[in-house]
């Protein structure tokens, strides 16, 4: 396999452009806040965000809101409404509830709008997918199901996972052939589930920091049945941690951009403590950042850069006092007259914008 030369900087940058959804006082629904959007241009041409919707008691719920603009510059939001709830079993546990972080990537190859999210159930937060035509009724395809990959000596179904996204194109697969990828963050620790069991790493992980890993189904597969996205494999580690920003864990940020320099990847970073067993976000003592890497389009697999700093961080009072303080989380990018933007949580309690903009050699 041919791959691209290494590239040396990241050359893009992020400047934040402002607040375009808080909660609603008199939504019930939205009491806990509203964060973490997914997106995506419905059937009228027009843009949504697909916002995670916080009720009393930590159940979420994904949303749908148009984007209004000025100047061709993203406001605020119109709301449409509740487009999934934890309806099914695998979706309500005892102590919590919920479909959380939704993330879609349109697929012109496939023709839908393909959506992962955290089903958060009886055993915590599993991935689960759907798929829609216009963004507003969805067709739960299940969990996803990670096949066992002897190589990795452990079954990669028994771990939590969050931050699942998939490319917006085919990619190379691990033998070649066309494939359908997904990035994701298993977390490895398992004492939350039953106390005492701690990290079980799979064979050749020594680290055992959340990091972003990529599996993949082969391309036929998915253009015969749709349902063949759950039956994901080739499983690899693509990055971990590497710099002081994202020091405790990092997981994949918006779906994957097709740039000049390969496919870029906005990811959030975390440091500072996260308590024994505690999976409880409230409870954390972090900041989180947004970061940049590029992946080679030959090898997704492979990082070409990354950023040794952040690209946002933490700064205003929306992005430092919240449900969690401290939280820049980008989980969205879509263009609008040709210029892109990228749509974060803020504090784990409204949504931001920021501007994404290629820089000159000279500022990178």
């Amino acid at each position: 396999m041919v791959t691209s030369p290494t590239i040396q900087a990241v050359p893009y940058r992020l400047t934040r452009v402002g607040v375009v959804m808080r909660p609603d006082p008199d939504e019930p629904l939205e009491a806990e806040g509203v964060l973490n959007p997914a997106s995506g241009r419905g059937p009228d041409g027009r843009l949504y965000l697909l916002p995670r919707l916080v009720s009393d008691g930590n159940v979420s719920r994904v949303g749908l809101a148009e984007v209004l603009t000025e100047a061709d510059v993203p406001v605020g939001v119109r709301r449409r409404g509740v487009v999934l709830a934890p309806d099914e079993g695998w979706e309500r546990g005892k102590a919590n509830a919920g479909v959380e972080d939704p993330r879609t990537t349109w697929i012109p190859r496939l023709g839908l709008h393909v959506m992962t999210y955290v089903a958060y159930g009886p055993l915590g937060p599993r991935l689960a997918l759907a798929v829609s035509t216009d963004l507003e009724r969805w067709r739960r395809l299940g969990p996803a199901h990670f096949r066992y990959q002897p190589d990795l000596d452990t079954d990669l179904n028994l771990y939590p996972n969050k931050d699942a996204v998939f490319f917006p194109e085919p990619v190379p697969g691990p033998d070649g052939e066309p494939a359908i990828a997904m990035l994701h963050r298993p977390m490895w620790d398992l004492g939350w589930i039953r106390p005492g069991e701690g990290s079980h790493l799979p064979a050749g992980v020594t680290d055992e920091r959340a990091g972003i890993w990529v599996s993949f189904v082969p391309l036929a597969e998915v253009e015969r049945d749709i349902t063949a996205l759950v039956e994901l494999r080739g499983h690899a580690q693509v990055a971990l941690p590497a710099y002081e920003f994202e020091e405790l864990k990092i997981g994949a940020g918006p779906p994957p951009v097709r740039v000049p320099e390969g496919w870029l990847l906005l990811h959030h970073g975390v440091r500072g403590h996260i308590p024994t067993g505690g999976w409880d976000p409230r409870a954390q003592r972090v900041s989180y950042t947004a970061g940049a890497m590029l992946l080679d389009p030959e090898d997704v697999t492979r990082v070409l850069a990354r950023t040794p700093e952040p690209l946002l961080r933490p700064e205003t009072g929306e992005e430092t006092s919240g449900v969690v303080d401290n939280v820049v989380f980008p989980t969205a990018i879509e263009e609008i007259a040709g210029q892109r933007y990228v749509f974060y949580g803020m504090a784990d309690a409204r949504i931001g914008v920021a501007r994404l903009d290629r820089v000159s050699e000279g500022q990178a």
